[in-house]
């Protein structure tokens, strides 16, 4: 929240304050019995809506006191509840229902205690009971208002987020794809159009001839297609992963999925291909869970063997053994990447419950 933002809010509380204490000392002022002593009740009872936000258990402890020491003082009419009420009505909204019922009990006890038996206080405790149950029952609609307007954000980043990672998983693979295109067409006829006028070249000197000055270019014009094309390809299947599995940890947890990461052994540099399948395979683990586990812990295990590096996602959500799920595009791209460096993967539910992907990624010569 920006500074312009909580001044706002400050702002916002201070006139609500002020609203409801004049509100309450315009009533309080055609009562002639009213007394400084009640206007001075009434501030301090209003005063502290104010501060609703950051301490609402503290305003609502000095609202009630101060509002039930006024009704006991001045026996005023059901307005005099109305800073009680706002204070309920914050407590409520984060949370704290029992307290807020005991603050409108507390004050609604003082109030009947000012005019006990007689049937005018009864009909307004009554209706001040009313206004108390409104105002918990509308602090708690709020509170999941905001709760499901927080989740409905956070499906949503979550969601761009995936989108964006299945793009760049795309981009990736019409790379490749692209990359093989070239290797296979263009590097094999560009090399055999340099092979042929290199052997015109060497036959043409051999025999003690001119070379022609268009085979010279031709012969140069191939060599430099080649180291073109060559640099093309190294770009193209570049698949240099952006951070650490550690970043991508992090990242998830700022999403809003609760993950927990463990390495164990000696960690150090690994090589390329298997630090780019680690961290492909982290970053498929977690994207799957956000997706499909629910609001469920995640537990990401890093081991750094002598021989080989182990990798363990598992979570605690909603899948089932009995119904395993179809290889998506994600899993049969991990299933490849540890295939292709000899290694092994499991990705499967688990039978307590929840999906558990493992990999096993050997490391050949100590890394």
């Amino acid at each position: 929240m920006s500074g312009r933002q909580v001044t706002r809010g400050r702002l916002a509380d201070a006139i609500l304050a002020v609203v409801v204490g004049a509100l309450v000392m315009t009533t309080a002022a055609f009562d002639d019995d009213t007394t400084a002593l009640d206007h001075a009740l009434i501030a301090l009872a209003s005063a502290p809506l104010a501060f609703h936000r950051t301490a609402p258990r503290a305003v609502l402890a000095v609202t009630t006191a101060l509002g039930t020491a006024y009704v006991l003082h001045a026996h005023p009419g059901p307005l005099s509840a109305l800073p009680v009420l706002g204070a309920v009505h914050t407590a409520a909204r984060v949370g704290h229902r029992g307290v807020a019922a005991a603050g409108g009990a507390v004050f609604l006890a003082g109030y009947v205690a000012t005019g006990a038996g007689t049937q005018d206080v009864a009909e307004r405790a009554g209706l001040l009971a009313g206004w108390f149950l409104c105002a918990v029952v509308t602090g708690l609609a709020d509170r999941n208002w905001q709760a499901y307007l927080r989740q409905t954000e956070q499906r949503a980043l979550e969601a761009e987020r995936t989108r964006e990672e299945a793009a760049l998983r795309r981009a990736g693979e019409e790379r490749l794809r692209i990359a093989r295109e070239l290797h296979d067409s263009l590097t094999h006829s560009i090399s055999i159009v340099k092979l042929q006028a290199g052997v015109a070249v060497h036959l043409a000197r051999k025999r003690g001839e001119e070379v022609p000055p268009a085979l010279l270019a031709i012969q140069e014009a191939s060599g430099e297609a080649m180291r073109e094309l060559r640099s093309a390809l190294q770009v193209l299947r570049a698949d240099e992963p952006a951070g650490t599995p550690a970043l991508l940890v992090e990242r998830a947890r700022a999403a809003g999925l609760a993950v927990g990461l463990t390495v164990t052994g000696t960690e150090r540099a690994l090589p390329d291909p298997v630090h780019r399948a680690a961290y492909r395979i982290v970053q498929e683990g977690l994207t799957n869970a956000a997706r499909h586990a629910g609001p469920a812990k995640v537990t990401v295990r890093i081991e750094y063997g002598e021989r080989e590096l182990t990798i363990a996602v598992d979570d605690d959500g909603a899948a089932d053994p009995a119904r395993p799920p179809v290889p998506g595009t994600g899993l049969t791209g991990m299933r490849e990447r540890v295939t292709a460096l000899g290694g092994t993967l499991h990705a499967a539910p688990r039978a307590e419950g929840g999906f558990s992907v493992r990999a096993r990624l050997p490391l050949g010569e100590a890394a």
